[in-house]
């Protein structure tokens, strides 16, 4: 029986949603459909989940099967554990899910280093919104998480490294008409004639703007995408305006695709700490641990 069809089945019923799952896992739903099925068939020709309704349904043998699959993988990891006293080779997987801040540029080199002195570490970085990268890591998914913002959650369920900090800023295309005056500063009551682009629901970004810009609610909110980059993308090819991370577009100002807008009267739109979190007092052992540590120094 597969170990990590197992450990599948186990998040699936908690996630109860094989897209949702799927889309967390980088894997396609079909795929997991194709493991539950295999844990069926190798199980007596059992149904686990109830395929036939709309609803999630985890049939009584599933329930009963649960039971069990949690018992063998503790039992599974307990002996991992045990046996990697006496291995010369370490080899262990340490799974991240952030959102593209952390994920993308803040993360990146203190993975690399710590690599470097530990070559039998693999890691796995998912990139999502912080909402899904907070959710990811309650359910199990993920060793650890690095988000912009808590969202609703309370801050005393987790351990907390602070990694960075990070301005918002408006940015718009080079050539936009609110430039063609040659002033310094934009009014905002100028900038909110343009149609805005703001990011999706359970974005960290999102809820920093809500919280900490007052004035967001005047904006023309036409349009809202789920990706840096594609709003970057939409930003320099139209008359459209957004709100991002300044370390985020500072390349892309770089590459002349958009320019930063100075907003008179707000110097700094919102600031935000970034932080690489795990569930609190969540026992971690070997690599996971040495990361942690690395990271806290």
């Amino acid at each position: 029986m597969n170990i990590e069809f197992l450990r599948n089945f186990i998040s699936l019923t908690k996630y109860q949603s094989f897209s949702e799952l799927s889309k967390d896992l980088s894997i396609s739903q079909s795929t997991l459909s194709h493991q539950i099925s295999q844990l069926e068939k190798e199980l007596g020709g059992i149904t686990l989940i109830d395929r036939s309704t709309r609803k999630f349904d985890i049939t009584q043998e599933g329930k009963i099967f649960l039971d069990y699959a949690e018992k063998i993988i503790n039992l599974y990891d307990s002996c991992i554990q045990e046996l990697s006293k006496y291995s010369k080779q370490q080899i262990e997987d340490i799974t991240i899910t952030a959102s593209t801040l952390p994920g993308s540029h803040i993360l990146p080199k203190y993975i690399a280093n710590f690599r470097n002195e530990h070559p039998n570490v693999n890691f796995k970085i998912l990139i999502n919104n912080s909402q899904n990268a907070i959710d990811s890591l309650k359910k199990g998914i993920s060793d650890f998480a690095g988000i912009g913002s808590f969202m609703e959650e309370k801050q005393d369920n987790f351990d907390i490294i602070k990694i960075g900090e990070d301005n918002l800023v408006f940015i718009c295309n080079p050539n936009h008409k609110l430039l063609k005056s040659g002033k310094d500063l934009v009014n905002f009551d100028d900038l909110i004639k343009y149609p805005f682009i703001i990011r999706e629901k359970g974005s960290g970004t999102r809820k920093i703007i809500e919280q900490l810009f007052p004035r967001y609610k005047q904006l023309n909110i036409t349009l809202e995408m789920n990706d840096n980059d594609s709003i970057i993308s939409a930003v320099s090819e139209s008359d459209n305006i957004s709100i991002l991370s300044e370390i985020i577009v500072k390349k892309a100002e770089d590459a002349g695709l958009i320019k930063i807008l100075e907003v008179k009267d707000y110097p700094n739109i919102a600031k935000r700490d970034v932080f690489f979190i795990k569930l609190k007092d969540k026992i971690i052992k070997r690599l996971k641990k040495r990361f942690w540590e690395y990271l806290e120094a």
